[in-house]
């Protein structure tokens, strides 16, 4: 049969590479638009009666470019939405999430360190947060505070600071920050789900009935697009930071992860200005170097927190990988070709802390990481790289046999 566990990396794969596509998509149209919007030449009188023109050339072709500030007089019949580029990547997203996070809670969700729940507690916090922080949101946007865009931009960076501290007293560092990069997307897809489209929707309603279209509406959606603009870089930021343990595995994470939101008004508002023809803001360059050296003075200030060895406590997965028959077998190998790396001091030179932040100095921390060193040193040869501490074959063999047996 084939092995279930290469089923599941492979889905996981693909998945990925769905999210990252699709992603590719949004972000692209999303700068796109923004960069067009910005650019327009608003001080043309044009016979069109459209708000602005853009000239471009690409691919070989020229492009003529006009934008209706509400709409055109009559509705075109092969108009294009651009929406489902956000909709495939927060689904995918959303199902990365459950493979990697919900799936494997036990080592990328949950820390009993930082918090002791059952998992089916820590998944029910995961979405209803997700759900919570869209509905705050978009309660904050549709006040008062909607007419004062600083005001609501400063409150909103507030309530994420507060999140990024709320996420790292619940889960892992890797899942906290993972998460912050998850409700800030939730927000951003929902924005075009459940205000940028319905809103044009009304207006090209208005339009084939021969009606008038309301401007406000124009106004909410541009309001949303603009969020969206500023959020896409720190979201990008927290959907990696989950392969670098000095992003998420410190004692300061939260507060990089603040930081992080600072760094993509700072690169964005630089783009958004150039493109707007008002001059280049070179300061916002400075104030984005010095956010990225304070946030990697803070990842070594104290080092990483390490597992305390004492402390690790088998999970109920593990449980059975530690009782099989042959674990101190594997035991011996993998303190002896991966401990040297994967270690709260690593020894290995050039290595100054453990890849990943996996630590594999003691037989329950090796029981918990089954999983993993049963694919990247049995079923693969990712683990160790390059073979640096001599792996036999028949080491391989034998997590390989270890895993099938214990698993069943």
């Amino acid at each position: 049969m084939y092995d279930f566990i290469v089923l599941g990396e492979w889905l996981e794969f693909a998945v990925r590479w769905l999210h990252v596509i699709t992603a590719i998509a949004w972000i692209g149209s999303s700068f796109y638009f923004i960069a067009l919007d910005l650019g327009l030449h608003r001080d043309r009188n044009l016979a069109s009666g459209a708000d602005g023109e853009e000239w471009q050339v690409h691919g070989g072709g020229f492009y003529h470019i006009q934008k209706y500030l509400v709409a055109p007089e009559t509705m075109p019949g092969d108009l294009i939405w651009f929406k489902w580029e956000s909709y495939a990547t927060w689904l995918s997203g959303f199902a990365l999430l459950c493979l990697v996070y919900y799936l494997g809670a036990d080592l990328y969700l949950v820390d009993p360190n930082v918090l002791d729940i059952p998992v089916w507690q820590a998944i029910g916090i995961s979405v209803l947060s997700l759900a919570a922080g869209w509905l705050l949101y978009d309660t904050l946007c549709r006040s008062p505070l909607g007419e004062n865009p600083t005001t609501l931009m400063v409150l909103l960076y507030l309530i994420l600071v507060a999140l990024a501290w709320f996420y790292t007293q619940v889960f892992s560092g890797r899942a906290a920050l993972l998460h912050l990069g998850a409700i800030t997307a939730t927000i951003m897809s929902a924005n075009v789900f459940m205000v940028i489209i319905p809103n044009q929707k009304i207006v090209v309603a208005d339009l084939i009935a021969g009606r008038t279209p309301d401007p406000k509406y124009g106004k909410i959606a541009k309001l949303r697009s603009t969020h969206n603009n500023y959020l896409t870089l720190p979201v990008i930021f927290m959907m990696l930071s989950n392969h670098y343990p000095l992003a998420f595995a410190t004692d300061y994470n939260w507060i990089l992860a603040s930081l992080v939101f600072l760094m993509g008004v700072t690169i964005r508002h630089w783009f958004n200005t150039r493109h707007a023809r008002k001059g280049s803001p070179t300061w916002t360059w400075a104030a984005t170097v010095v956010l990225f050296l304070i946030i990697a003075w803070l990842s070594t200030a104290p080092m990483f927190r390490a597992e305390d060895s004492e402390q690790v406590r088998l999970t109920p997965v593990a449980e059975k990988f530690a009782a099989a028959s042959d674990f101190e077998d594997v035991s011996d190998i993998v303190m002896g070709r991966c401990s040297m790396c994967h270690a709260a001091e690593p020894a290995y030179d050039g290595i100054h802390w453990a890849p990943k932040g996996v630590i594999l100095e003691t037989p329950a921390q090796i029981a918990n990481w089954a999983r993993e060193i049963y694919v990247q040193a049995g079923l693969s040869h990712a683990m160790p790289p390059a073979n640096v501490s001599y792996i036999e074959p028949e080491e391989r063999a034998k997590i390989v046999a270890w895993y099938r047996g214990a698993a069943g």
